[in-house]
C-alpha cells in the first residue's frame, strides 16, 4: 500500500479517503463509547462544580476531585435532540446525541480516555475511564512507575496519575472510512487540549508525551492492536516529570508483565477492515527509547505586521464557557468583531504553542485568518504573528464568496462569519523528522489549538465550528502556503450566532 498516496488523499483527494458511495451501516454503528464487561468499578460521585475559577492554588486532587477532571475532560455532559427537515415536504428526523465537552468530528468520540492512577482512596494500577457511567474501571492492578518511566523516558513518579488518550479505529471509521485517520489524530489532540485547560482549573498541570514505547504501553492497558491503539499519554503532576536515561525496549517489557485483555461489549456485529489504518499506525511506532528525540523550534522571519491589542490569558469562568461552547451551523450571525476580540482569541489559541511537551517543539503549527467586518484592519487574508502579536497582511479583500466556494459540504453559511481561521503546518507532516509518527502528532497539536480556539470564543460569547470539508488547495492559494511548505489543516469559522431550536438536557449534578 503507498502510504504516502494514502496521507495525500486525506488532505487534497478526500472522496478517494471516504469514497462517494460509502454507506455506513447506521442499524449496526458502535457506540461512542467503550464498554468493559466485570471489572472492579470505582464510581465518583455526581457532585461537579459549576463554576471554575482559576485562584492560582495548586494542589494534588482526591481521588473525587480527579472524578470531577475526567468529567470536565471527557465525561458525558448533555443529551440533546435536534429537527432536521428532511428533503420532503412536511418531512423530518430528529437526531439524538450524547454530548462532551470537547467536540468530535460526527459526535462519534473515537478517543478513549485511560489513567494511571497514584492515589491512596484507590488501588495503585491501571483504569478506564467509563464515560457512560462516570466511574473508573480496574484494568490492571499494580504498581507501574518503573515500568511507565521506562515507556515514557521521563520518571513518573512525581505524577499522582498518568492519563493515556488512544483511538478506537472502527469508532469512525464505520462512516469515513479511512478519512477517519485524520479525524482520529485530530480528535485527540481536542480532547488533550480540553485536559490541558482542565488541569489548569483544578490546581495542576498537565503535558504531553507523544513519544512512548507503543507495544508496551498498549500491553500495560491490555489494548488488542488490531482494534485500538494509544496515541498520547498525559502525566498529571504538580511538579513535572524529569527526562531519565532509559534503554528500553517493548519486546523486553512485554515479558515483565502478564497480558491482560478484559471482556467488552461491542454492539456492532459486523466490523469491516482497515488496512491502511493498521499499516500507518505499524509504521509510526517506537519500539526502542533510542529513537526518542527533541526537535528544535522553528521561527519564521516576517516584517513588522499591524499590532494587535495587548492580550494576556482570558480570565473567564471555564465550567461557563464549556457548558456555552457551541458549533454554529446555519445559525451563524454578522457581527462587527472589535480589534482586540481578535487579539483576545488569537493569544489564546496561541498558548497551544507553548504547550509541556516531550518533543519541545514549537512553532511548527500556525495560524491565519480572513477578517471581515473587524473594526480597525481591512478586510482580507493575514497571517497572525505570534512572536509580536500582530497580523501581517497577505491579500485584501472580502474573501468569504471564494471560501464558500471552497466548502465542500453546503452546512455552513460563511457570508455571515467575520472570522474564519485556518490552522497551518508543513507540508511534509513532520516525515522526514519524525517518520509516519509526525503525521498524527501535527494532526494532535491542530487539534490542541482549535480546542483553545473554540474554549476562547465562547468565553467571549461566540460560537466556532471546526470543519474539514473544504478545497485545501484553494486555501492554500489563499495564503500563498506553498512556497513556505505548508498547508492548511483544519478550517475554524468563528462569530456569534443564534441558537438553533433543540430540546436538550443538562447530565451535570
Amino acid at each position: 500500500m503507498n502510504l504516502e498516496k494514502f496521507l495525500y488523499n486525506l488532505h487534497y483527494d478526500t472522496d478517494q479517503a471516504s469514497p462517494p458511495n460509502w454507506q455506513p451501516d447506521w442499524e449496526d454503528a458502535p457506540l461512542p463509547y467503550k464498554l468493559y464487561r466485570g471489572l472492579p468499578a470505582f464510581p465518583f460521585t455526581g457532585d461537579v462544580p459549576l463554576s471554575l475559577q482559576k485562584n492560582g492554588e495548586r494542589h494534588i486532587p482526591d481521588f473525587q476531585r480527579l472524578g470531577q477532571f475526567l468529567w470536565y475532560s471527557y465525561g458525558l455532559s448533555e443529551v440533546s435532540q435536534v429537527i432536521y427537515e428532511g428533503e420532503d415536504p412536511g418531512a423530518s428526523e430528529v437526531h439524538q446525541s450524547q454530548r462532551r465537552y470537547p467536540p468530535s468530528g460526527g459526535g462519534l468520540y473515537p478517543n478513549e480516555l485511560y489513567v494511571y492512577v497514584r492515589m491512596a482512596e484507590v488501588p495503585e494500577g491501571i483504569y478506564h475511564y467509563d464515560t457512560a457511567h462516570h466511574r473508573l474501571l480496574l484494568v490492571r492492578e499494580g504498581n507501574a512507575d518503573e515500568y511507565l518511566s521506562s515507556c515514557l523516558g521521563h520518571d513518573v513518579t512525581s505524577c499522582f496519575a498518568v492519563g493515556f488518550v488512544s483511538a478506537v479505529f472502527w469508532k469512525n471509521f464505520f462512516k469515513y472510512n479511512e478519512f477517519s485517520y485524520r479525524l482520529q489524530g485530530l480528535d485527540a489532540g481536542v480532547l488533550i487540549g480540553q485536559m490541558e485547560e482542565t488541569a489548569d482549573y483544578f490546581g495542576f498541570s498537565a503535558s504531553v508525551h507523544y513519544q512512548f514505547l507503543d507495544k508496551a504501553v498498549n500491553h500495560l492497558l491490555g489494548l488488542d492492536p488490531m482494534e485500538e491503539r494509544v496515541y498520547a499519554a498525559v502525566p498529571l503532576f504538580l511538579e513535572a516529570p524529569q527526562v531519565m536515561k532509559a534503554d528500553a525496549g517493548s519486546e523486553e517489557l512485554c515479558q515483565e508483565i502478564p497480558p491482560v485483555r478484559p471482556a467488552r461489549y461491542e454492539r456492532s456485529k459486523r466490523i469491516l477492515p482497515y488496512p491502511a489504518l493498521l499499516e500507518t499506525s505499524d509504521l509510526s511506532e517506537m519500539d526502542h527509547s533510542r529513537f526518542f528525540t527533541t526537535l528544535p523550534m522553528r521561527k519564521g522571519e516576517y516584517p513588522a505586521g499591524i499590532p494587535l491589542p495587548p492580550a494576556g490569558r482570558l480570565r473567564y469562568d471555564f465550567a461557563e464557557a464549556c457548558r456555552n461552547r457551541y458549533s454554529p451551523e446555519m445559525d451563524f450571525r454578522l457581527g462587527k468583531i472589535s480589534l482586540g476580540t481578535v487579539g483576545a482569541l488569537l493569544g489564546e489559541a496561541s498558548a497551544a504553542f507553548r504547550h509541556t511537551n516531550d518533543l519541545e517543539l514549537s512553532g511548527r503549527t500556525s495560524m491565519y485568518l480572513c477578517c471581515y467586518n473587524v473594526e480597525g484592519i481591512r478586510n482580507g487574508a493575514y497571517q497572525y504573528i505570534m512572536e509580536s502579536h500582530s497580523l501581517r497582511l497577505l491579500s485584501e479583500g472580502d474573501f468569504r464568496f471564494y471560501l464558500q466556494e471552497a466548502m465542500t459540504l453546503d452546512n455552513l453559511n460563511l457570508y455571515q462569519v467575520p472570522l474564519t481561521f485556518h490552522i497551518a503546518g508543513e507540508r511534509s507532516h513532520m516525515i522526514d523528522e519524525l517518520g509516519y509518527r509526525g503525521y498524527r502528532i501535527q494532526q494532535m497539536e491542530a487539534g490542541m489549538m482549535t480546542q483553545k480556539l473554540l474554549l476562547a470564543a465562547s468565553a467571549l460569547g461566540m460560537g466556532g465550528h471546526p470543519l474539514l470539508g473544504f478545497d485545501v488547495n484553494a486555501c492554500d492559494r489563499l495564503y500563498d502556503l506553498q512556497r513556505e511548505g505548508k498547508t492548511c489543516l483544519i478550517q475554524i469559522p468563528v462569530g456569534p450566532y443564534e441558537s438553533r431550536i433543540w430540546l436538550k438536557g443538562s447530565l451535570r449534578g
